[in-house]
């Protein structure tokens, strides 16, 4: 990659900038502050204030780290690194925050006239690189942007970027409409996810789910492609999956691994009706610590989905010596001779939980931790 450094005034950077519905320029309109593949502005306001306050300290303003910009063509540039510093600049510098400064309120355009005058002359160190796409890719993951790291679905949004990108993100991340926080993907399932938008995290995790986790290669596959409709159609019949298996929502259901549960099972006969009483049976259960994983379970039968209510320590010791400390698996097999430590042994169900069996004191027994391991759902 060829690098050469340049300085740029702030009054160059802010010149023509304009904010519209795809595209945010500057410096005279030449540069792309924000490119297909980078992430929306996600700086809180203490940060973008701080952008400010480095250039009015001292008397030139402290140095504020050095940017990358991509030169495209002549006087065509675009945003590879720097793009929060640099909207923070040009937000302020067109009136759209405030700053505090001697105690008082200041909006650019309200600062003494010296301070204005500081901002407008400050020099930016931006250097200019040329080179393929592989080489911008590797300078986002050395880069830092001001303390805020690029996730890693936002450096492969760096390379893989062009028309499927772009209808992937309309539809997974979130934009704004009319000011208003707006993405689709959310509106229709993110109810049944965690994940946050803004960094491009809910685009990621489909993109796993679909890819069997080689999210590269399936963006690899995919990028040239001119839309994300096969993304999106499988989003969408995995919520449309989820809603007709399951058709009482409970707030347990947010954050679960829907795209691995639908690829295992969407291809089940199903009955949602029976699935459902059994969930309720489940809920009623004393003994189920942690619901969250009956919707597994229910599908699986693999009890380590769910937590269930343990045998305390009083019970164990009064079984414990109740038995001698005698393993009845050991006992059976012609060892009743082996005598263990309390420290030894572990609680087990006679009969499994899952078999109608409680966690009481007339269904627990101590088993060696040989054989409580190896004892399963038995």
């Amino acid at each position: 990659m060829n690098i050469e450094l340049h300085k740029i005034k702030v009054s160059d950077l802010v010149q023509g900038y304009n904010e519209g519905t795809d595209k945010i320029v500057g410096y005279g309109g030449c540069l792309d502050i924000r490119p297909e593949y980078q992430r929306n502005f996600v700086y809180p306001d203490d940060k973008r204030n701080e952008v400010i306050y480095t250039m009015l300290r001292g008397e030139h303003g402290f140095p504020l780290n050095v940017m990358y910009w991509v030169k495209n063509g002549e006087d065509s540039y675009e945003v590879l690194d720097g793009q929060q510093r640099t909207l923070s600049i040009c937000e302020f510098c067109a009136g759209n925050f405030s700053i505090k400064l001697y105690g008082e309120t200041y909006f650019y355009d309200t600062l003494p006239i010296d301070k204005q005058k500081q901002i407008d002359d400050y020099e930016l160190m931006v250097y200019f690189c040329e080179g393929t796409p592989e080489e911008k890719h590797e300078w986002f993951r050395v880069v830092n942007i001001a303390g805020l790291v690029l996730t890693e679905q936002e450096l492969k949004n760096a390379v893989y970027h062009g028309p499927w990108l772009n209808d992937a993100k309309r539809y997974f991340s979130k934009c704004k409409k009319n000011h208003e926080p707006n993405c689709l993907a959310w509106f229709k399932g993110g109810q049944y996810l965690r994940a946050d938008v803004d960094r491009q995290e809910l685009l990621e995790l489909v993109l796993k789910w679909v890819s069997g986790s080689d999210i590269e290669g399936y963006m690899r596959d995919n990028y040239k492609k001119p839309d994300a409709h096969e993304l999106i159609a499988y989003y969408e019949g995995m919520l449309n999956w989820i809603e007709t298996t399951f058709p009482v929502y409970r707030s347990d259901m947010k954050g679960l691994p829907w795209g691995v549960i639908y690829n295992e099972h969407k291809d089940d006969n199903l009955d949602a009706e029976k699935l459902e009483q059994r969930i309720q049976e489940l809920y009623k259960d004393d003994d189920l610590q942690n619901a969250r994983g009956v919707y597994q379970y229910v599908l699986t039968g693999d009890e380590r989905f769910l937590n269930f209510r343990l045998f305390d320590r009083t019970t164990k010791r009064l079984v414990y010596e109740r038995q001698k400390g005698i393993c009845p698996i050991c006992a059976a097999e012609g060892r009743e001779k082996i005598q263990y430590k309390f420290e030894e042994m572990d609680s087990d169900h006679i009969v499994p939980w899952s078999k109608g069996g409680k966690t009481s004191i007339d269904n627990c027994q101590m088993l060696c931790i040989e054989h409580n391991r190896g004892k399963g759902n038995r």
